[in-house]
Formats: structure tokens, C-alpha cells, sequence
């Protein structure tokens, strides 16, 4: 968990916090420990989610999801420089964006997308 909070918090700056529920119980009722992550701020709010540690009967290493970057260079050296790799190097998708596929510290492939058009919405 610490190396997934670690990376997520320097590569793309989000907030991540333990989930402290008003009862613990109820977390140890459902036997996991659960951060919750603020993606964007309150002028440019982001899509907001969670993190807990995989169950090991789960071997799901994957999602599908796009991270919305400002500048693609920027994003793909900070991910590397926080541990993660770049598996699919920087592409234009024309009249899209700057697109790349990357692997977080834990495995997990997820995408960054610099739009170039305006008039897609992320």
C-alpha cells in the first residue's frame, strides 16, 4: 500500500488518505483497509476513487483507465522516475490527443492522454 500511495501521490500529485470511518468495525467487517484519493482540487475538481490492497485470490493486474495529463513528457518521466514503466511509448491519436500506456509500481497498466482537442471531454 505504501509504495502504491507513494507513487500515485508524487506521479500525479493526488491526495490519498486512510478512510476512517465513524464505526472501525465496519472496515473490519469487510476485511480491508481502504484510502480514499482526491484526483483534482477544488478549482478543477477531479474524478476522485479509492484504494485498497488486492485480495489474493484476486490476480487482476489491469484497468482501464485514462489519466488526463497537462503535458504527456512531463507525465511518462515522472512515472518512471517514481518506479513505474511506459509500456507503449508516446503516439498521436489524430484529432485526439498524446496517448501512452504505463504500469504503475504494482502492476496495474493504466493510460495517460494529453488532449489536444478542446472539445473532448476526458
Amino acid at each position: 500500500m505504501d509504495r502504491a500511495i507513494d507513487f500515485y501521490s508524487k506521479t500525479f500529485g493526488w491526495d490519498i488518505k486512510k478512510y476512517t470511518p465513524d464505526n472501525p468495525k465496519d472496515m473490519e467487517k469487510m476485511g480491508m483497509d481502504y484510502w480514499l484519493i482526491m484526483t483534482g482540487s477544488e478549482k478543477m475538481p477531479g474524478i476522485n476513487g479509492g484504494l485498497y490492497k488486492r485480495l489474493p485470490d484476486r490476480k487482476l493486474y489491469t484497468f482501464d483507465c485514462t489519466i488526463e495529463v497537462e503535458d504527456i513528457d512531463q507525465a511518462i518521466a515522472d512515472v518512471r522516475k517514481n518506479g513505474g514503466m511506459i509500456e507503449t511509448g508516446k503516439m498521436e491519436l489524430m484529432n485526439v490527443g498524446w496517448f501512452a500506456r504505463a504500469k504503475d509500481t504494482e502492476g496495474n497498466m493504466f493510460g495517460l492522454m494529453q488532449p489536444t482537442n478542446k472539445n473532448i471531454i476526458m
